[in-house]
């Protein structure tokens, strides 16, 4: 593999497990070092787990493996000071940023959790959370003066709103991720100047505990079997994390120094009119 990474710092929300410890493998695998964030923690509106420390230590341990340095940091993205604490410290250890990946998010509500609650929860962590993430981390990309890259993953519910009953959940989820659609491309204005490049990803369903877990399956007693199905035009179920992080590294890499401002949909064309 290239390593089109090499002497770059960059830091991972979510980074416990999922996408977030595919991306941080792939990156690491490139050459960067790494800046792992995760909550640790569960959040009891949720009918899932999250990511766990033990899990955050072993994506911090495989990253050491390929050779790669590794600061982690247990904080919730909600926390605008937890997030600014973990910036200056792995800055501090790994001298500087110039990537940043806001992958952190979260899915389905638990069962008992009011509406309202629902969704001012995926507002909050969805869209609040990336928000005090790129405020925390992009100062320190200009501070090293040298520009960067700032991918946020969203969804393809960033892009569309075809999701079933409303729920507060659901629509919240929506709500969330066309909020983050219109918040990357303000970034671009901001920080363009600055020479660093803010792109979108925008998935369909991708195979990870967000999706693949016993809450889930007991609202979709019968998983699909087709693409199409799912309203696909390519006949995929869902999405593996590899399908997602060869877009992530090539977007922080200078194969795309040109390429800033777009959404990028990886949806099996879920997406195409």
């Amino acid at each position: 593999m290239t390593r089109r990474l090499d002497g770059k710092v960059a830091m991972i929300t979510g980074a416990a497990r999922g996408q977030g410890r595919g991306h941080a493998l792939r990156l690491a695998e490139e050459g960067a070092d790494l800046i792992l964030v995760d909550i640790c923690q569960n959040i009891d509106t949720l009918a899932y787990s999250l990511g766990s420390e033990d899990e955050l230590a072993e994506t911090a341990a495989q990253v050491e493996k390929l050779g790669r340095r590794v600061v982690t940091a247990q904080a919730d993205t909600r926390d605008a000071a937890a997030l600014r604490e973990a910036v200056e410290r792995g800055t501090s250890e790994l001298g500087g940023l110039d990537i940043l990946v806001a992958n952190a998010g979260v899915g389905m509500a638990h069962p008992s959790t009011s509406q309202e609650q629902a969704f001012r929860d995926q507002l909050e962590i969805n869209t609040i959370g990336a928000w005090n993430t790129v405020h925390a981390a992009a100062p320190k990309i200009i501070e090293g003066g040298k520009g960067g890259a700032v991918v946020v993953i969203s969804s393809v519910m960033g892009l569309s709103g075809k999701i079933g009953s409303p729920t507060g959940g659901a629509e919240g989820y929506v709500a969330a991720k066309h909020a983050l659609l219109g918040l990357s491309r303000a970034w671009t204005r901001w920080l363009g100047p600055h020479n660093i490049r803010v792109n979108s990803i925008h998935t369909t369903g991708v195979r990870t505990p967000l999706l693949i877990n016993d809450a889930v399956k007991k609202v979709h007693t019968k998983p699909p079997t087709t693409g199409a199905e799912v309203g696909h035009i390519l006949d995929v179920t869902m999405l593996d994390v590899s399908d997602v992080t060869g877009a992530v590294s090539w977007l922080v890499s200078d194969e795309a120094r040109y390429v800033t401002g777009i959404a990028l949909p990886i949806d099996a064309g879920f997406t195409t009119p």
